[in-house]
């Protein structure tokens, strides 16, 4: 990519697309352009091309999604498959028309089948049933990269898939209804200390900033209480405890998103589809359609390779937080999917390595917290 080339960031405000945008910036790309969500809705069709027939974008980085946790993912099923939906298919479809140089379509990790063999290689693939919680989810980013790759094989298009494991960073979702483990967790450890230590200043200043279902800075000393233990985190006598769903033994693995946005740009600028089709199926000649050949899996897994479980999970970002009050885990809440580790081989090979360890990553992540970098949708 050109240092002034024309680069589309899809999903700017979220974890992933702001981490990209930060990223390039600081690599020096200096022509970025956004949709902002006041202006256009990707899902519609007329303004995602109103959007390219105005900017032109030469690059696009397709981050925007509509993203949750096991909850959210699992109650409001047929938001998360419509949205995704349109949002992929009409970025990626008018990238076409308008001619982008080259596309990066991000996907997830659940993807892959729930019982699929760890670690996960991108040849798993459709290979098995998928997680039920976040089937809808997953059948919409699967849909993407099979757009992305009948859209290279079709049309000749210059498109990428990559699949990131569990995103974690600045500018994360701490909404405790709809966010991801990792931000969950740490606001509920923060919460659960400012409770034990009766600072209610420091709790409406937390609720000021991101709200739980109405209840903010004004709300009386009773109306916080009964809204944290809905989401439990409660005292009993002088102890305070941390409520947390499921067994705590199923394993996953995390990756800050400042690496995430640092093996994504790494890709654009130094991988293509054709690289691809060249050295995983041996294709010689490029001529398009391209008949003769089985093209599948032709995305790449982004990850560090290790995972934990979610009660280590826990344990650590209770001990950065300062959170010395207990855990209970309510087993009657569903686990997900028992493990979900990437295989990054094909990544590593590229020459790309993570460069944020866990636990630096959880302690950056809790200071852009306190310094309120952080959404609560």
């Amino acid at each position: 990519m050109e240092k002034n080339a024309k680069i589309y960031v899809a999903g700017h405000t979220g974890l992933v697309g702001s981490a990209i945008t930060r990223k390039l910036k600081e690599k020096g790309y200096t022509n970025l352009v956004f949709s902002p969500h006041s202006q256009y809705d990707l899902r519609n069709q007329q303004q995602v091309q109103e959007f390219f027939e105005k900017n032109r974008p030469e690059y696009v980085f397709l981050a925007a999604a509509k993203v949750g946790g096991i909850w959210a993912n699992n109650v409001y099923r047929a938001e998360f498959i419509y949205d995704n939906l349109m949002i992929e298919a009409n970025i990626i479809h008018y990238s076409y028309v308008y001619g982008v140089k080259k596309l990066m379509f991000l996907g997830s990790s659940c993807i892959y089948p729930k019982f699929a063999p760890q670690p996960m290689k991108e040849e798993h693939l459709l290979t098995g049933i998928l997680e039920y919680t976040n089937e809808p989810y997953a059948i919409a980013k699967i849909a993407g990269i099979k757009l992305v790759e009948s859209y290279n094989l079709q049309y000749g298009t210059n498109f990428l898939s990559v699949m990131p494991t569990n995103l974690y960073g600045e500018n994360d979702n701490y909404d405790l209804e709809k966010s991801h483990v990792l931000p969950a967790l740490i606001r509920k450890f923060h919460l659960g200390k400012l409770l034990k230590n009766n600072d209610f200043e420091g709790l409406r200043k937390d609720l000021d900033r991101l709200p739980i279902e109405g209840i903010n800075g004004q709300s009386t000393d009773q109306e916080i209480i009964d809204i944290l233990q809905k989401y439990g985190i409660y005292k009993d006598h002088d102890q305070v405890f941390v409520t947390l769903w499921g067994t705590g033994t199923v394993r996953r693995e995390f990756l800050h998103s400042d690496d995430m946005a640092d093996a994504t740009v790494f890709l654009m600028e130094t991988i293509d589809f054709y690289d691809i089709l060249k050295n995983e199926f041996n294709v010689k000649e490029l001529s398009f359609p391209l008949i003769g050949y089985e093209v599948r899996n032709t995305h790449i897994n982004i990850g560090t390779g290790q995972d934990l479980t979610i009660k280590e999970l826990a344990e650590m970002v209770k001990s950065i937080v300062g959170f010395d009050g207990q855990i209970r885990w309510d087993t009657s809440k569903p686990d997900g999917t028992p493990r979900k580790l990437l295989d990054v081989s094909k990544l590593f090979n590229y020459g790309w390595r993570p460069k944020i360890n866990l636990k630096q990553g959880i302690e950056l992540s809790y200071k852009t917290y306190l310094q309120g970098k952080a959404r609560s949708k």
